[in-house]
This record gives structure tokens, sequence and C-alpha cells, in this order.
């Protein structure tokens, strides 16, 4: 299990006459009528406190109707995407841990219970069920480059951020509420858990990855992930991310692109100046001082967007505590 430190507000276990702390299973849905009574009953078994949310994208089937008839609490996204879905989730929903969990029901329920409890107990901020490690998503994944493209996001998050995820794009998460209550979500589709890795990461939560058992979709339902264009997607966002907070990493690796370009292009007119004292040609010169010239702008511009991000670090720091200090308040007056 891997972790990164960093302060929490998390409610501790409640004691005898405590206010019990509230978990809501956060389900976004779209066109699951053959899961979504299954996923629901099995989390009302397996999380009897909680509070069950599906909010329905859109859905042409009977997703809604089913989910309601099992006892879901149902709500509506009319914008498409399941980014746009878990940011409206993370804004309307009011509660001390949050289960995020796919509708299409290939993770286990009864797996929610070591998900939160290391929420519950301050340990962690961000609990993610790893399907990689005991090796049930390969055996039970059938869809070709799936694990591949996990992979490869695994490599780059390690590369860009030092960290290593075992299963970066897994849909089951438990969440703190300071986690989801300063979580800016900027994905508009499939984007939205490598954009929620990449924060965890970013802004220095504890993390733990904890093994759960995976299985594939039942006949008849299938999956709304595209593995090229969603896949493509997921890269983009992770390029974005990588220049918005790791601009000067990003615009030197940049710089140093135009500066090798501009070696290639300059360094045969640089030996033909030595040896005759003369510029024959003068386009691959003028390449080369543009290359050279864009070398030096982008590290420039990595130095100062270094400066801005890190004072939007700060901003976000103070606002942390903001919200830290009204949980507090709004705690009190709940155990008044």
């Amino acid at each position: 299990m891997n972790r990164l430190d960093r302060p929490s507000d998390a409610p501790q276990p409640p004691e005898a006459g405590a206010v019990a702390p509230r978990i809501a299973v956060l389900i976004p849905c779209y066109n699951e009528e053959l899961t979504i009574g299954t996923v629901v009953d099995d989390f009302r078994r397996a999380l009897p406190e909680a509070d069950i949310y599906v909010y329905d994208n859109n859905s042409s089937d009977r997703t809604s109707e089913i989910a309601r008839e099992h006892g879901a609490i149902v709500r509506f996204e009319p914008r498409q995407g399941k980014g746009v879905t878990v940011r409206q989730m993370f804004r309307d929903i009011e509660a001390d841990c949050y289960v995020l969990v796919d509708g299409d029901d290939t993770y286990p329920a009864e797996a929610a219970r070591s998900l939160i409890e290391p929420i519950l107990s301050g340990e962690a901020d961000m609990a993610v069920g790893d399907r990689l490690t005991n090796g049930t998503y390969e055996h039970e994944n059938t869809r070709a480059f799936h694990a591949f493209g996990n992979n490869l996001v695994r490599w780059l998050i390690h590369w860009i951020y030092g960290y290593s995820f075992h299963d970066v794009m897994t849909g089951y998460r438990a969440f703190s509420r300071l986690f989801v209550k300063t979580m800016p979500v900027l994905s508009v589709g499939f984007q939205i858990e490598c954009e929620m890795s990449i924060q965890a990461v970013d802004k220095h939560w504890r993390i733990l990855e904890i093994p759960i058992a995976y299985r594939d979709r039942p006949a008849g339902s299938f999956s709304k992930l595209s593995t090229v264009s969603d896949g493509i997607r997921v890269l983009v966002a992770i390029g974005s991310l990588f220049k918005d907070y790791r601009p000067l990493k990003f615009f030197t690796l940049a710089a140093l692109l135009f500066a090798a370009c501009g070696l290639v292009a300059g360094v045969p007119v640089i030996l033909e100046y030595l040896a005759t004292a003369y510029v024959s040609r003068v386009p691959s010169a003028i390449l080369a001082a543009a290359l050279m010239f864009c070398a030096a702008l982008s590290l420039s511009t990595g130095a100062i967007l270094d400066t801005v991000a890190k004072g939007e670090r700060k901003r976000w720091e103070l606002a942390v505590y903001e919200v830290q200090e009204r949980a507090r308040r709004r705690e009190d007056g709940r155990a008044r």
C-alpha cells in the first residue's frame, strides 16, 4: 500500500453517544439498466448506514427507474460525461466519507468497508481499489489494450511526479470530505480517474492502495469507454496537467528539444564558417537561430510559470484551511 503524508480532518470512529460519520456511495451511470439494481443492492448490504446516490447521465434505458426501485437516491445530470457527472456529485452531496464506484457491477461491494476504514480513521484521504495487484483484472478483462494503457499512464505519472500507482485508472475509490470539497475537477469524460490520481499526488494527499477483486461486465452489458479516443483524451489530460503543475520541468524539456534541433541545424553552418569564413546556408542559419531563441523563450516561460504555480499552490493551501475550519464548526454544531 502506497501513501503520501498530509494532515487530514477525517472524522474518527464515533464514541458512545457521538454522531456517526455520514457515508455516501456515488454511482455515476449511463445506460446501466442490466447491472444498476445489483450494484445498489450489494452496496446497501455492504454499507447499510450509507446513502446511495445514482446520477443518471442521459440514459436512454431504465437505469434511473431501476435504481430508484432498489432504494437509491436518483438525480439527473444532463451534461454528458463522467467527469462532469462526478464534478456535480462532489458539489451536491455532503458527507464525511465518499465511495465512488461504477454502475457496471465490475467492483465488489464487499470491499467498500476496507476502502472507507482508512478514510474514517484519518489514515488516508484517498483509498484506491487496486485491481491489478492480485491479478484478477488481467484474468477477467477481455478488452484489448486496456492493460497496456493503464501501464503507460502509470509510467507517465511516475516519470513526471515520482509516484508509483499500482492501478491508476480504477473507478473504485473512497475519499475524505476535505479531498472532495477541494478537488478541482477539470475533466469532462473518462479522464477523471487519471485526474484524481494526479491531483492527489500533486497536492500531497495521503493515498492508500487496497487490492480488490475485479470481474468483467456481465453478458449484455457494454463498456462506454473507447480504447483509442478516450485513451488519447487521457494522454492529452496528462500533458495538460503536466504543463499546469510542473511547468518548469515541462518547458525545460521543450527547451532541450528546441536546442537539440537548433544544434542539428546550426552545427554544419558553424563548421562551414570556421573553415571558410563564409556562410552559404543562410536558411539553415536562420532556422538554427530561431530554434535557439525558442529554447531560451521556453526556458524563461517555464521559470515564470513555475513561480505562478507555486503561488497557486499557496492559495490552494489557504483554501484547504478554510474548508477545514468550516468542517470543524459544522461538526461542533452537530455535536451540540
